[in-house]
């Protein structure tokens, strides 16, 4: 999977990019924890300033459809609200420390349901 970015008169190169990104990842072209190219990178391929880029990065992560992790990279972010996404990462972390704990998925199941019934009455 590459990242496929075409620039052309008319619209504003950032808005271009950020078009093009946020569609290739609603459509799965770019699949969820894609590494996507650094600012500069991109840019340099594209001939296009890093503040361009930055600039349709920034809207991508405020949209929710990217992702950056410091050091580590940008990434294409899962779908969803921040809510649906924050519940999956919860969930995540709950399953694991399960596993380490030794406790059986269906204990583990059951204890989920219990703090869910206490939670919504």
């Amino acid at each position: 999977m590459t990242l496929k970015i075409r620039i052309d008169d008319g619209t504003p190169p950032y808005e271009q990019v950020r078009a093009q990104i946020s569609e290739q990842a609603r459509s799965g072209a770019l699949p969820v924890g894609h590494r996507l190219p650094t600012v500069r990178g991109l840019a340099e391929s594209l001939g296009l300033a890093a503040n361009t880029v930055a600039k349709a990065y920034r809207a991508l992560e405020a949209d929710g459809v990217i992702e950056t992790r410091g050091r580590n990279g940008t990434f294409v972010a899962a779908a969803g609200s921040a809510a649906q996404r924050e519940v999956a990462s919860a969930a995540q972390s709950y399953a694991e420390r399960a596993r380490r704990l030794g406790v059986s998925e269906e204990e583990a199941l059951g204890a989920v349901r219990d703090a869910l019934r206490a939670a919504y009455g």
